[in-house]
């Protein structure tokens, strides 16, 4: 950050306006905002950890709610032997739990950046691996796994394409268990659409997993293959959305895993909790949101057990009254005789 040719030269756009330039962190030349102060060109994710530094407000304000970091973790997945990710991180300095999202080849959406985002105001750690800038994963994979979703019943988790990226996630979540203020032990992965079927292909070989959120869904081959999943489950779909349906139907009574809860959101398509999309509804995408992190909290973050009751002492218990027989006349006890006080001795004159 330090280049003095990656700095803001003579530019007459305000602090926060956003342009066509290269981004100092990620060195990528993409739409980027600037921030006048510190003459840094950031792109949207650095912007999210860098622009509260200039803001005007008093010193001793509280620290924004979480902050992003872009990371490199090792995986033998990719020929570089390395892959990118994003972090976001609560600021507040607290063990917590983690939660893994799996991509499409699509890459960071807005829909899986409004998920990390909601994840972290809650007090989770959320890695996104950014698949899209990984250069052996592109337009085949998109292919294949569209070809297998319309022609041969769903994402075939077993294939090796699949597989490639099920390790490059399950490095990725060995990468977030050991972040320094991460609890190993309560984890969970998060997948929309195809993202989902690769959430599922993770789930079913990782058994450390505390939850698994999966959202429109598309369904996994063999279908028996979800039974392999040993944490609970929440699967969610719309109910115009066939593919999303048909997911529901592998974790439905008998057929999934035995901790799987399933939402069918009524009139809802595919896609409903994305903003950028047309069948985006926000009353219903809320209540949406709202299940799968009450989900989440409550199988990564349970509350801590009550306390136990104070003792109380003992009660003494009266011995029962005499039950007097029917028919019977109450005895009655002698009253005893008067005492006579002898009142004063009058002496006559």
């Amino acid at each position: 950050m330090t280049d003095d040719d990656r700095m803001v030269a003579g530019d007459d756009e305000p602090f926060g306006s956003g342009i066509i330039g290269v981004c100092d962190v990620c060195g990528k030349n993409q739409a980027v905002i600037i921030l006048e102060k510190e003459r840094f060109q950031l792109c949207v994710i650095d912007f999210l950890n860098k622009s509260w530094i200039g803001s005007p407000a008093k010193p001793g304000r509280p620290l924004p709610p979480y902050r992003s970091d872009r990371i490199w973790f090792p995986t033998q997945a990719v020929p570089k032997g390395e892959a990118p990710a994003i972090v976001l991180s609560p600021t507040k300095v607290a063990k917590r739990a983690g939660i893994l999202i799996a991509p499409d080849v699509y890459g960071l959406t807005t829909q899986l950046l409004d998920a990390g985002i909601r994840f972290a105001r809650e007090g989770f750690e959320v890695l996104l691996p950014d698949v899209a800038n990984v250069s052996s994963l592109g337009l085949v994979e998109h292919i294949t796994w569209r070809m297998d979703a319309l022609f041969r019943g769903g994402v075939h988790v077993e294939s090796p394409r699949i597989r490639r990226v099920a390790v490059l996630y399950q490095d990725a979540l060995e990468a977030l268990r050991k972040r320094p203020l991460v609890d190993p032990d309560k984890t969970a992965v998060f997948g929309v659409s195809y993202g989902g079927s690769l959430a599922v292909a993770v789930a079913g070989i990782d058994r450390r997993l505390g939850a698994v959120a999966i959202v429109s869904s598309v369904p996994v081959v063999p279908a028996d293959y979800v039974r392999l999943i040993t944490a609970p489950t929440l699967a969610i779909a719309g109910a115009r959305d066939r593919s999303g349906q048909h997911g529901l139907e592998q974790f439905g009574p008998g057929k999934g895993t035995r901790n799987a809860t399933t939402t069918s959101y009524p009139g809802m398509g595919d896609l409903f909790l994305a903003r950028d999309h047309r069948g985006y509804n926000v009353r219903t995408a809320e209540t949406a949101w709202t299940e799968i992190t009450g989900f989440l909290k409550q199988n990564l973050m349970p509350p801590p057990p009550k306390p136990p009751a104070p003792p109380t002492a003992p009660t003494t218990a009266k011995p029962p009254a005499p039950v007097t027989p029917a028919g019977s006349v109450p005895t009655v006890a002698p009253a005893a005789p008067a005492t006579v006080v002898p009142g004063p001795t009058v002496v006559p004159g």
